[in-house]
């Protein structure tokens, strides 16, 4: 238990990770001398408590409170200000006392339960039909936090607390970490295929065009796609790659790896410094060992072992199912967002390690929590925004990211740029001229 402490903590604290032994999670009296800033663990972690129902939040939650004398310089009154920064364990009183401050508000638990998927684990009676958590049926949904993450703010309370009794603290940029700019292919093309094409033809589309070249398909965006992503200074961009054969219809249309097309769109990919990762299959998640051999399958056909990766319809497996990735070398992972919803499904716009909640151990993946996905602006199931609206709701998650010096990760499916796909090969224009701003140096 104590390397989960031990990591939440400095998790809580980037680039100050040496004033992590400050920090003390405790209750006991004779350990208070230790530390400067005493976190009162709320019971979340006790054995008769741990892992079951009864214990998860109960709404409404409390917002934490000035620090008792401070209320002018805490952040408290600065969050209140904001709306207030929610606790979901212990109370949300903070006092300062004999040049220590004392926090009942257990920002250690409350951490926990959102970076390891908690509430994931336990709830097994609020998936949709493709076994997906549901993002309107989350805590962080029905709290309404979830357009900010939370666990970051906790971090920014951190560091005020340690700042107010006199520690040297290095302050969090407001700016944008890192950007990935990532791209599912789904499909490769629409009419260069026998059921594609009759359809196509039925349809009335020039499908003989798309045999010429596969360019003249309408499926074929990566041009477009490769010229906006390159007016982003050092953003990083990443196509995930479909490699299992067709055996659910939610893997239909498979393509061939080892046929031309593919193969000059990954020479073409990886000319322009594009990465390609790891699509894994609709039906992997129901059988997970098949996730290892569409890892060789798309690393033998790029000749580059690929240790990127997200699922298909995002379907990521459970909280304590991480060993079918880790065993098929899955270092970094991009799924870990809601489908239905947009914003912070970990509590946090920062990479941060798999966190195991049946087990309590941390696991060698990184996942870089997925900020926007078009579809979820769009779909008329999901959130159905027109473009104005889906513009803004955009705008302000970038900023909570960019406020909080993270991770901004972006997917945008090859087919939702076609001139069919509505506003979104629009919309992914419009960002891109906003963070080819953000990101220009001066």
């Amino acid at each position: 238990m104590y390397h989960i402490i031990s990591y939440i903590i400095n998790f809580l604290l980037p680039d100050n990770e040496h004033l992590a032994g400050e920090i003390g999670y405790t209750d006991d009296e004779k350990e208070f001398d230790k530390f400067c800033v005493i976190i009162r663990p709320s019971g979340f972690f006790d054995k008769e408590n741990y892992g079951k129902i009864s214990s998860l939040p109960k709404l409404p939650l409390q917002k934490i409170k000035e620090i008792a004398g401070h209320t002018s310089t805490s952040l408290s009154n600065q969050a209140r200000n904001d709306g207030g920064t929610e606790i979901l364990f212990g109370t949300p009183d903070i006092k300062q006392k004999n040049g220590k401050i004392f926090v009942n508000a257990d920002i250690i638990a409350s951490s926990f339960f959102l970076l390891s998927r908690y509430e994931e684990w336990l709830c097994s009676d609020v998936f949709d039909e493709h076994s997906r958590f549901e993002g309107k049926k989350s805590l962080q949904y029905r709290a309404n936090f979830l357009h900010r993450p939370l666990v970051d703010e906790y971090a920014v309370l951190l560091r005020k607390w340690l700042k107010l009794i006199g520690f040297k603290v290095n302050e969090a940029k407001e700016e944008i970490k890192k950007i990935y700019l990532t791209h599912d292919i789904d499909f490769l093309e629409y009419h260069r295929h026998l059921r594609g094409f009759v359809g196509g033809m039925l349809r009335g589309n020039n499908v003989f065009k798309s045999l010429q070249s596969i360019k003249n398909d309408p499926a074929y965006t990566f041009d477009f796609l490769v010229e906006q992503d390159n007016k982003v200074e050092n953003a990083k961009k990443i196509y995930f790659v479909k490699a299992a054969k067709k055996t659910k219809k939610f893997d239909y249309p498979q393509y061939n790896l080892n046929g031309n097309d593919f193969q000059n769109l990954a020479k073409f990919l990886q000319k322009n410094d594009c990465k390609i990762g790891l699509h894994s299959s609709y039906n992997a998640f129901s059988n997970p060992q098949d996730i290892e051999k569409e890892q060789n399958k798309i690393s033998k056909a790029i000749s580059e072992k690929v240790t990127s990766h997200r699922t298909h319809y995002l379907r990521i497996l459970p909280p304590n199912q991480s060993e079918f990735y880790t065993k098929a070398g899955i270092v970094d992972d991009f799924t870990l967002g809601f489908a239905d919803v947009a914003g912070f499904r970990l509590g946090t716009c920062r990479p941060v390690h798999w966190i195991n909640p049946q087990m309590l151990e941390i696991e060698n993946i990184t996942l870089h929590p997925l900020t926007i996905m078009e579809c979820s602006l769009s779909n008329e199931n999901y959130m159905n925004l027109n473009f104005e609206t889906a513009f803004e709701v955009c705008k302000n998650l970038i900023n909570q990211v960019k406020k909080h010096n993270g991770e901004l990760v972006l997917l945008w499916h090859s087919t939702s740029v076609t001139s069919e796909s509505g506003y979104q090969r629009e919309l992914y224009e419009k960002i891109i001229e906003d963070l080819k701003v953000l990101t220009k140096k001066t």
